[in-house]
């Protein structure tokens, strides 16, 4: 073990050989603590490799999406400069700003996926769940009005542990995830409940759905599925489910997916902070189901 290169990449860490000691012999009980001890180690410099592995693909990842927005933002200021007092000019200055708007929000979510990875504490509050799904679903009926948007709430409290913007964040994201990526008609359900000890918040479209072949990738970072349902032009960054995901844990919940074409749920579940309460009713807001 001391001769081998530990700093990086892939280490297979020997074992010792037992033979055919006894199972009594203190030779035997010494040799099987110590390759306990090497799969520790071993599963350590494993980790570590993973880890690293993930740094790497994620910085080369973030350095290519980001040159996207870069290379057309310098490709429009060349031309604005070359005919300055032209229609072409004032398109030139109104692409700059939307691909900076786009290399902004990319920026703004890799920071935060790196406050999260970072363990940097956030000071949970109580949050009611119902409110914070309530306001999330009015935005996104007010900014997608071709899609048809349902929300099925009780009228009492539920309430988590979080932080109130990370948990609107989330919702913001699941639901621009189900506008961006199903057709104008599709109708998108969000459904809140208490359940054994959890908060539940299920939102259901009945899209086209996702591949099974992509289902187990859709939470990681800049993972899209826009070539199997490309019903927008809208850009995604491909980090809104990841964000999704590392906000529900760093709460100490979870996140999932089910789908299948006409149905595609996300699931997230996140622990009561405490019995519910009487909230407020919910008049003239998104269509309730019963």
């Amino acid at each position: 073990v001391s001769g081998l290169e530990l700093e990086r990449g892939a280490v297979e860490v020997p074992r010792v050989a037992v033979g055919e000691l006894p199972d009594a012999s203190e030779v035997t009980r010494l040799a099987t603590s110590f390759n306990r001890m090497l799969g520790r180690v071993e599963g350590a410099l494993g980790a570590r490799e993973a880890s690293e592995s993930k740094l790497r693909r994620f910085v080369a990842d973030a350095s290519h999406e980001l040159r996207n927005p870069l290379a057309a933002i310098r490709g429009y200021a060349e031309l604005a400069q070359r005919r300055p007092d032209t229609d072409d000019a004032a398109f030139a200055m109104a692409r700059i700003g939307a691909e900076s708007e786009r290399m902004a929000k990319l920026v703004g979510d890799l920071l935060l996926l790196a406050r999260l990875d970072s363990d940097v504490p956030v000071t949970p509050e109580p949050v009611d769940v119902v409110e914070v799904v309530l306001n999330a679903v009015s935005d996104a009926q007010a900014s997608a009005p071709r899609h048809r948007w349902q929300l099925d709430a009780p009228p009492s409290e539920i309430t988590v542990m979080a932080n109130a913007d990370q948990l609107h964040q989330v919702m913001v994201n699941l639901l621009g995830n189900a506008r961006t990526h199903t057709p104008a008609g599709t109708t998108v359900s969000v459904a809140v409940r208490a359940e054994e000890g959890t908060a539940v918040i299920d939102v259901v479209d009945d899209g086209p759905g996702i591949p099974a072949e992509k289902q187990a990738l859709v939470f990681e970072r800049f993972t899209r599925v826009d070539d199997t349902r490309p019903h927008t032009s809208e850009k995604s960054t491909g980090l809104g489910l990841a964000i999704v995901r590392a906000v529900v844990q760093s709460f100490g919940g979870q996140a999932s997916v089910e789908s299948r074409p006409g149905r595609t749920c996300f699931s997230v579940r996140l622990p009561l902070a405490a019995p519910s309460g009487p909230g407020a009713t919910m008049l003239g807001q998104p269509e309730r189901t019963q």
